[in-house]
């Protein structure tokens, strides 16, 4: 192991940056601590490096730091996570430290934290079907192990329940619920939406499959860079080393960009759009793409990423970005939520380009690809019928449109709409979509098989 090496040449600060010079052998990506004259010690990590020239980012920021009598340490090691079947079921803060009051963890081993995207010749096709108990996800935009599906949220929606929601209810079908484990990284969240996360996954148990990393809004922007990066280490050791099935939530990744532009404004970069770094796909892709299926490994990791909208803009790029590197999106709809749908999916805009994968005789249930492909055609219609409803008065409806108008608000009230705690199996989902089918005669289920109708239709007939 090379040689710790210290230095006291600490030359000037600005914000969360410290210029050292006079540094032989710094590594980009290294961490180091450092010393006060009074004895108390911050940790960093090397940002960049030139000749003899170190640029370090301090997680506890600078505040406070007597240059002359600091003393830098260079570890020549870069962050690692201590790992062991242990981290199931514990809390740590963004840096992979405990903060629940537990005992430290006693590693098996401690690995990179800046590990690489997977390589695509390695990938497996994501082919399996996840069930999330939440009908306008399973039933319409399925998710499927190996994925990446974002949510698009918005200031003040309901994402932290919809996210809790999936945390808790998560599972694979048809094998052992022990080989499924959630991680779950949260980044810039005010204190109060922290506690409800960890309350809720110890109330319900859900904890015990459970790994989190929680950074609050008053940690430092540098340990919010570091928190997705710790949830994917532990989960790829879950995931590669103990053969597990892991889905990796990251709530909320527009505050990690937020956190990224930050600092790039401290190294003084030329900014991109919207004054973030142009390197911005770029590092959101070094997360995203450490998620899926690797050929020869058991196990795999799903990832969930949500991100708030600013002013509910879908150009803006953070979801620009993320729905080019990612297979999809859940979007969340503010007048949805307005009329007291929750949670409030907007299910025409949402997409999970994997779906077909997924779904089927032997993964979900034979009729699932005819019967959402239906649903979708058939709320298109209604909302359709309800934009001119509005448009025009409801006098001026035909009674086959005021039928689509029906089946759409129907729609909304019993299908997208469900309580936070309410767990659906994907078949009571499929079910729920023939029964609100049933208002329609059968030659008007055009994009459903008519041996599928005759099979499934009869049970929710009113006589």
């Amino acid at each position: 192991m090379p040689a710790i090496k210290e230095y006291q040449t600490v030359t000037s600060i600005s914000g969360p940056l410290m210029l050292v010079e006079m540094v032989d052998e710094a590594k980009y990506g290294h961490i180091v601590d450092i010393e006060f004259g009074d004895g108390s010690i911050r940790h960093g990590q090397i940002l960049q490096v030139e000749n003899d020239k170190v640029l370090v980012q301090v997680f506890e920021g600078t505040r406070g730091i007597d240059v002359t009598n600091s003393t830098v340490r260079f570890l020549a090691k870069p962050l690692e996570l201590a790992v062991s079947p242990d981290i199931l079921g514990r809390v740590f803060n963004g840096l992979g430290e405990p903060k629940d009051d537990g005992p430290a963890i006693i590693p098996d081993k401690r690995m990179d934290i800046n590990s690489k995207p997977i390589n695509p010749y390695a990938r497996n096709y994501p082919n399996e079907f996840i069930q999330t108990g939440i009908s306008s996800i399973d039933g319409l935009n399925p998710l499927v192990r190996g994925q990446k599906l974002p949510i698009f949220s918005g200031a003040g929606l309901p994402h932290d329940q919809i996210t809790a929601q999936i945390a808790r209810q998560a599972t694979i079908l048809g094998e052992g619920k022990e080989e499924f484990a959630v991680v779950f990284a949260a980044m810039g969240i005010t204190f109060e939406a922290a506690q409800f996360f960890i309350d809720d996954l110890h109330q319900t148990g859900a904890i015990e499959r459970a790994v989190m990393f929680i950074n609050l809004a008053n940690d430092p922007a540098i340990e919010r860079i570091a928190t997705p990066r710790f949830a994917l280490t532990a989960a790829e050791y879950l995931a590669y080393e103990l053969d597990m099935h892991v889905l990796v939530i990251l709530n909320d990744m527009t505050n990690y960009c937020e956190a990224l532009r930050e600092i790039s404004a401290a190294r003084k970069e030329v900014p991109g759009r919207r004054g973030y770094p142009g390197y911005l796909y770029t590092d959101l892709a070094t997360i995203y793409e450490r998620a899926g299926r690797i050929k020869g490994k058991k196990g795999s990791i799903t990832m969930v990423p949500v991100l708030t909208m600013p002013e509910d803009d879908k150009t803006h790029p953070v979801p620009d970005l993320t729905g080019y590197i990612t297979e999809g999106q859940i979007i969340l709809s503010r007048p949805l939520h307005r009329k007291g749908i929750s949670p409030p999916v907007d299910v025409l805009p949402s997409l999970s380009r994997l779906k077909d994968k997924g779904i089927g005789e032997g993964k979900t249930r034979e009729d699932h690809a005819d019967l959402y492909n239906q649903l979708y055609a058939a709320y298109a219609r209604g909302k359709e019928c309800q934009e001119l409803a509005t448009i025009m008065g409801e006098a001026a409806l035909s009674e086959e449109d005021k039928k689509y108008m029906t089946f759409a608000n129907k729609f909304e009230a019993r299908y997208v709409s469900q309580d936070y705690y309410e767990n659906r199996s994907i078949e009571t989902t499929l079910d729920l979509g023939w029964e609100l089918l049933s208002m329609f005669e059968n030659a008007e289920l055009k994009r459903i098989d008519v041996q599928l109708i005759e099979k499934y239709m009869p049970k929710f007939r009113k006589t």
